[in-house]
């Protein structure tokens, strides 16, 4: 008789654990919310924090340990969000705010070039340890121009994912300020337009300091309209991969999108009920990941090298940010507008669609995914652009 040998694994990586906290913090942040001291935060905003704080505890995974299940809900979780968010989108949405997207997101990506090269040079990182700093800078150029893929293909045009501790450690510098980020441009929207006002569309029902109203079915879901929104939306995916397996040129989110703007325009799938409440629970659910990637541990093993990295992307962050609101600021430019066009360029379309729930500005759902979109084919162009430049 063989003895069995049981491989014991931390509970904290457990994925059935892992989905309840992600759960639960989800239903703490809805609980929250509306509350006194928490209510100017937002659902988002807290559910950020919080799994923050617990990766940080190693109470979950954090991304130096991330397990399969957070690529399960980046790869389907997220891009379900969006299909999900999509189907209450009009195509007249993106004519009242696609100009001004499209403007500021290339204002933002420009911005983002200027930071790198800015950082380069006041940093140095070919003199502190940094091997291939050129192809680094490309690197940032790209995932902040349209999202963490094109820094991933950047990395392998240069052989940067040879350098095992210089990637690990530009991966947590870069998870580190995208999280910071995006819990800024959550938060900018509504200081900016309170100290700086601009007139708000009249589709906006939330007056600028208020509080959104929670995303919820305009009427109870039946399991005949669960059912079918699952259906429609896995089987999207589904199409969508197919066809970006089959033609990669075309960007995953865009077929994904176009599929989703087309069923929403049909009225049978307009009489569902639910997908609001699916969209914001899994988008809720994606901002927990993004939270718990938010690795200060990771930053801190890889020394002095993960803090020179840190401080390079702070920089880049910090003049793409000043650069973009100052003039789009001057521009008379809708500060809801400015903060999706931004999250477009340092998260991708997904983040930028998100943000835009967020905060409670629907209509730049589909401008903001577009403009991520864009990026995400734009980005790695810039970054070779870049790395070139400085090679």
């Amino acid at each position: 008789m063989h003895s069995a040998t049981i491989r014991s694994v931390a509970f904290t990586t457990d994925p059935l654990y892992v989905t309840t906290v992600l759960l639960l913090l989800v239903a703490l942040a809805e609980w929250l919310s509306p509350r006194r001291y928490f209510r100017y935060l937002g659902s988002a905003l807290i559910v950020i924090i919080a799994a923050a704080i617990l990766a940080n505890l190693r109470l979950i995974p954090s991304s130096s340990d991330a397990p399969p299940l957070y690529d399960g809900i980046f790869n389907y979780i997220a891009p379900l969000a969006i299909f999900f968010l999509l189907l209450d989108v009009r195509l007249r949405d993106l004519r009242k705010a696609g100009a001004a997207m499209l403007l500021i997101f290339v204002l933002g990506a420009a911005a983002t070039m200027a930071g790198s090269l800015v950082g380069y040079y006041l940093i140095a990182p070919q003199n502190h340890g940094i091997p291939n700093a050129h192809a680094v800078a490309g690197m940032f150029t790209g995932t902040y121009i349209g999202g963490s893929v094109n820094l991933n293909t950047i990395a392998l045009q240069y052989g940067v994912t040879k350098e095992g501790t210089l990637f690990a450690a530009l991966n947590a510098a870069d998870n580190i300020v995208t999280t910071i980020w995006i819990v800024a441009t959550l938060l900018l929207p509504r200081l900016l337009q309170r100290w700086f006002p601009r007139e708000l569309p009249e589709t906006v029902a939330v007056a600028a300091g208020a509080v959104a109203e929670p995303l919820e079915a305009k009427a109870d879901a039946r399991v005949f309209d669960l059912a079918l929104l699952l259906a429609l939306g896995t089987g999207s995916l589904f199409i969508a991969h197919s066809i970006s397996h089959f033609v990669p040129a075309i960007p995953f989110v865009l077929i994904l999108t176009t599929v989703a703007l087309a069923l929403a325009q049909a009225p049978p799938v307009q009489r569902l009920h639910g997908a609001r409440t699916l969209g914001y629970l899994t988008v809720l659910v994606f901002l927990a990941v993004v939270g718990a990637y938010c690795d200060i541990g990771a930053l801190i093993a890889n020394g002095s090298i993960a803090l020179l990295l840190l401080a390079w992307v702070t920089i880049i962050i910090a003049v793409h940010g000043v650069l973009l609101f100052v003039i789009s600021g001057l521009m008379k430019q809708d500060w809801a507008i400015v903060a999706v066009a931004s999250n477009a360029n340092i998260g991708g379309a997904t983040t930028a669609g998100v943000l835009a729930t967020a905060i409670g500005r629907d209509e730049l759902r589909l401008p903001g995914i577009l403009a991520g979109s864009l990026g995400t084919a734009l980005g790695t162009y810039a970054g070779v652009l870049v790395a070139e430049l400085l090679r």
